[in-house]
């Protein structure tokens, strides 16, 4: 089976940099592919993307060597496997806040008879390779979302999940459902701790640690704080911020 080179990276201690893509294009796929992402993830969850145009852009991705991954909308058996037999080599799941929620994801993701993964790769096995059933336990990456004060009460249990790779912080939603707003993750001393607290308690499992950042040197910020895969924004945030950029420069005199 094509190797999850995602594993490795982990493995040799190396930071994994992961594109995140809401806009529903191939093209935009494509493009983000070839800028040298290790991963990227499209979101079926906040993303204007539906099943078709994931699985076109999973096609996209497959021109490079960057790992598809994807976020379905919500903790779904049904949507998880489709999203696996398209090819996604890793699920990042929201709303995780329980031990039973992370043990329904770890099950959706893998064949029995560690999980309940319905047969069926279609187009997994033909990314894959010919011994996908039999190596897809391994490779495939699992992620439980962070972003509620639920999770950070169960972070233990969530975290002993047999088969779980990993946590992907949600910043933004742990901030609102701290009492505070979307953009103060970087501000709120209660937030910095709770984040710290999740990346240290999963980093000391040795599990992969991850987090979704505003930017580049926001995802800078978060990998010398020990974060092991950050994600520098999302696809239309970038391209806002430089159509903007691009108008402003244009508009001086």
């Amino acid at each position: 089976m094509r190797p999850n080179t995602l594993r490795a990276l982990h493995r040799d201690r190396r930071l994994i940099v992961n594109g995140w893509l809401s806009i529903g294009s191939s093209y935009v796929a494509e493009l983000a592919a070839h800028q040298g992402y290790d991963s990227l993830t499209v979101d079926m969850q906040h993303g204007m993307v539906g099943f078709e145009a994931c699985m076109g852009m999973f096609q996209a991705i497959a021109t490079t060597g960057a790992i598809p991954m994807a976020r379905p909308s919500e903790n779904s058996p049904a949507e998880i496997m489709r999203l696996l037999d398209a090819g996604s080599y890793g699920i990042i799941c929201p709303m995780i806040s329980t031990a039973a929620d992370a043990a329904r994801l770890v099950e959706s993701c893998r064949y029995p008879p560690v999980g309940r993964r319905s047969f069926g790769p279609a187009r997994g096995l033909l990314y894959g390779g010919g011994d996908y059933f039999t190596a897809a336990n391994g490779e495939i990456l699992v992620f439980a979302m962070i972003e509620t004060v639920a999770a950070l009460d169960n972070l233990d249990s969530i975290l002993a999940t047999p088969g779980l790779d990993g946590i992907y912080v949600g910043p933004n939603d742990l901030a609102i459902e701290m009492g505070h707003g979307p953009a103060n993750e970087h501000s709120e001393p209660t937030v910095i701790a709770a984040v710290e607290r999740a990346r240290k308690a999963c980093v000391d499992r040795g599990l992969i640690a991850g987090i979704f950042c505003s930017n580049g040197p926001a995802a800078a910020q978060r990998a010398a704080q020990g974060f092991d895969l950050v994600t520098p924004g999302n696809d239309a945030a970038l391209f806002r911020a430089t159509l903007a950029s691009a108008v402003t420069a244009a508009r001086q005199r």
